[in-house]
């Protein structure tokens, strides 16, 4: 059976989610749901402090808890990397979730500091370089207005960018298609890449810098790009807002088994 907290919490989501408690609503005080009989005064704050985690609802003083205005970023899969979204245009990946989203953007909300920096273990295993090797890190802090989304930082080798906007040191993107249209450009086109998810606590310092609410987790991202020869170009680790994003996936099914029997046949 559910701690009474628990189904409390799952009662007010769903009238979240129903619309009854619409974006931008007051839920009651806690004293107005103690006095209804809903629970004792620890058991409705964390009932709220659940809702908050959960990104349902903001918790200030002054303005109590109030049901969250926005949806979730969609966080695009394959199609946030569609060649001619960068290659043929200037739709980097942050904007592509954005556009589908159906959400404004302005460059600006994503910053970008580079430096030249030993690599640690996970990231020269990745590149294939002995830990501690120089590497290249660009670093860049994403924004919705003026709401930390996620940060992401990628590393490369440096005699694949040195010479290039990706490790120009001025403060901003890394131009026109960002930083796959450099790579592009310097005669590395991503062909492949490969991504890793893992949910865990923030440090309390990924808590501060993305305005994290108390209890609220951090979906962490290992992006491994690489070109049609398996060179790997790019290793990247961003460390996303869990309540701020709803990743969605779209990508054709393998069949192995017809690609043996075509195999077989020819």
């Amino acid at each position: 059976m559910a701690p009474k907290w628990r189904e409390l919490a799952d009662r007010l989501a769903e009238k979240i989610r129903s619309g009854e408690y619409a974006p931008g609503d007051q839920l009651p005080q806690i004293r107005e749901l103690v006095d209804a009989g809903e629970g004792s005064k620890s058991t409705v704050h964390a009932a709220y402090k659940a809702l908050e985690a959960e990104g349902l609802v903001t918790s200030s003083r002054g303005h109590g808890t109030v049901v969250r205005q926005r949806a979730p970023l969609k966080r695009l899969g394959i199609a946030r990397y569609d060649k001619v979204k960068w290659r043929d245009g200037d739709e980097v990946a942050f904007i592509a979730d954005r556009v589908a989203s159906g959400r404004a953007y302005r460059r600006n909300e994503q910053t970008q500091t580079v430096s030249r920096v030993k690599a640690p273990a996970v990231v020269a295993a990745a590149h294939g370089l002995p830990e501690g090797a120089d590497v290249y890190a660009r670093a860049r802090l994403v924004k919705e207005g003026a709401q930390p989304t996620h940060t992401l930082t990628s590393y490369y080798r440096p005699e694949h960018v040195e010479g290039t906007r990706i490790v120009d040191p001025t403060p901003g993107p890394a131009g026109r298609g960002g930083g796959f249209r450099v790579l592009y450009d310097a005669g590395y086109e991503i062909d492949n890449m490969t991504e890793e998810l893992f949910a865990r606590v923030p440090s309390a310092d990924e808590a501060k810098l993305l305005q994290l609410a108390p209890g609220e987790w951090v979906v962490e991202l290992h992006r491994t790009t690489r070109t049609v020869d398996g060179t790997v170009v790019e290793f990247a680790i961003g460390v996303h807002a869990a309540t701020r994003f709803a990743w969605s996936y779209d990508f054709k099914v393998p069949d192995s088994t017809k690609a043996e029997v075509e195999g077989e046949n020819k």
